[in-house]
C-alpha cells in the first residue's frame, strides 16, 4: 500500500505494508539513518520524530498513521529552536556515545515549541537554585556540564 505523506518538507510516497512502523520505512525505505533504533518499545526515545509538531516514538507508529501528516526527523530540523538546542548540546559536552542524540534532540526541541517562554525560564532559575544536575536515562556517567561531580542514570 502506498502512503503519502511529507517528510523533511518534501512530498513523500513510499509503498510499504501499511502496519511497518515508521522508523523502518524513514531509515529503510526513504534511506534517513539519523532516526536510531533502540528498545522498539517507545521507551528509551531513540526513534523519536516529528509529526505535526508532536514528539512521537516512530518504533511503534505504522506508516498507515502519517498518511497526510508532516512528519521530521532529525535530518529535516531546522527551526531556531532547533539550531539553539543543537548549538547547546555541543557547549555543554552533553554528548556520550552519541546514539540516541537525534532523538534527545527531536524531544527537547518539541518541548521547546509546545513551552511558553516564562515557563521554561522559571523551570532554568528553579533548577539553577536548586544546584541539581539533570537526571537522564543513559546508566554512563558523564561530567556534569558545569564542572559537577560525576553522575549517571536515575540509579543513582
Amino acid at each position: 500500500m502506498a502512503v503519502t505523506f511529507t517528510l523533511n518538507g518534501k512530498p513523500t510516497t513510499l509503498d510499504v505494508d501499511p502496519n511497518m512502523p515508521l522508523l523502518w520505512a524513514i531509515r529503510e525505505v526513504a534511506g534517513l539513518t539519523g532516526t536510531k533504533f533502540g528498545c522498539g518499545m517507545a521507551l528509551c526515545g531513540a526513534c523519536t520524530v516529528h509529526i505535526e509538531g508532536q514528539a512521537t516514538r516512530s518504533c511503534v507508529t505504522p506508516v498507515s498513521a502519517i498518511a497526510g501528516q508532516n512528519v521530521v526527523t532529525i535530518e529535516g530540523l531546522s527551526s531556531k529552536a532547533a539550531r539553539a538546542v543543537q548549538a547547546a548540546w555541543r557547549k555543554l559536552d552533553v554528548v556520550q556515545c552519541g546514539y540516541c542524540q537525534s532523538g534527545q534532540i527531536m524531544s527537547a526541541t518539541a518541548l521547546l515549541a509546545r513551552t511558553p517562554q516564562t515557563q521554561r525560564q522559571r523551570h532554568q532559575q528553579r533548577h539553577e537554585r536548586q544546584h541539581l544536575p539533570l537526571r537522564h536515562l543513559c546508566p554512563h556517567p558523564r561530567r556534569h556540564p558545569r564542572g559537577g561531580p560525576q553522575h549517571g542514570g536515575l540509579s543513582q
